[in-house]
């Protein structure tokens, strides 16, 4: 459907739709049973059919992306010599501890969302540690009755009526989900307002678990240990601090606790493959940097 058309379908239903880079993204207020899980939720379409390819760095997110149009060609571990993952059309990402590339041939559009860790774990009835560093279909995690939804939201051109579709769904999934333990919830909490810079030991004593247990316990309804999700929010911390802030990797290294400028190299070369300067002068949009 033409940009015009599309935004004629929208005006007057509370839709934003804007331009980033190549594409048009969709956006209106999400419902209050869905905000403490998300991050991000938003339907895309591409301005101009074209391929691309673009690495998915950690963000400490799971991604479900319905796909409305063609899917992605190929996803695969940065440095995996390995086949690329066999996902066809709608997906789910678990937490990443590395980087991710992926290919399109064009023509993408899909509704994209981001999901907290324990939002995911309510919403996708798994112990997340089965996701992690994966990318599987969307019915190995939300069954048979996914296809019907896609087909359903495939169907319907109108993107107001495509959110009540996927809203109904998500509600229903998320209040028949598992309840995360309210010590791995606090333990989240605590890690994420400190960006990663608090250890473990600490947070242990804070939630009252061992540290053994609460590794356990958290690594199962999160997908990373208590440490390595550390690592990934503080490196999260720095991109948004390098990309959105405007600041210098050395600022960026006193903001987010790195032992000097050498350990923030090393930590952004182990997560995404590549500098911090580098990655400061890209093109980074949820998550992805274009190659």
């Amino acid at each position: 459907m033409p940009v015009a058309a599309r935004t004629g379908v929208m005006a007057g239903r509370g839709l934003e739709v804007t331009r980033v880079g190549d594409r048009w993204r969709v956006t209106r207020p999400w419902p209050s049973q869905l905000r403490p899980v998300l991050h991000s939720y938003a339907g895309y379409w591409e301005a101009a059919a074209s391929p691309y390819r673009v690495r998915l760095v950690p963000t400490g997110r799971a991604v479900v992306v319905i796909s409305l149009g063609e899917p992605f060609a190929g996803i695969r571990r940065l440095g995996d010599a390995g086949p690329d993952s066999r996902v066809t059309g709608s997906l789910v990402a678990g937490l990443e501890d590395g980087s991710r590339v992926c290919e399109h041939p064009g023509g993408q559009e899909a509704i994209r969302l981001e999901l907290t860790p324990l939002g995911a774990y309510r919403l996708f009835a798994v112990p997340m540690g089965e996701l992690t560093n994966r990318v599987v279909e969307l019915r190995d995690v939300f069954g048979p009755g996914s296809a019907l939804l896609v087909e359903q939201l495939t169907a319907t051109a109108d993107w107001s009526a495509r959110f009540d579709l996927l809203d109904t769904a998500l509600s229903a999934r998320l209040a028949q989900g598992p309840r995360p333990a309210p010590e791995v919830s606090q333990a989240w909490r605590l890690l994420s307002r400190a960006g990663g810079a608090v250890p473990v030991g600490r947070i242990a004593a804070e939630v009252g678990w061992s540290q053994g247990h609460l590794v356990r316990r958290f690594t199962e309804q999160v997908g990373l240990t208590p440490k390595m999700s550390a690592r990934v929010l503080r490196f999260h911390r720095a991109v948004g601090l390098l990309t959105r802030e405007g600041l210098n990797p050395t600022d960026v290294t006193a903001a987010c606790g790195f032992y000097d400028q050498a350990h923030l190299n090393r930590e952004f070369r182990a997560l995404a493959g590549t500098t911090p300067g580098r990655l400061a002068t890209a093109r980074l949009a949820e998550g992805a940097l274009a190659l």
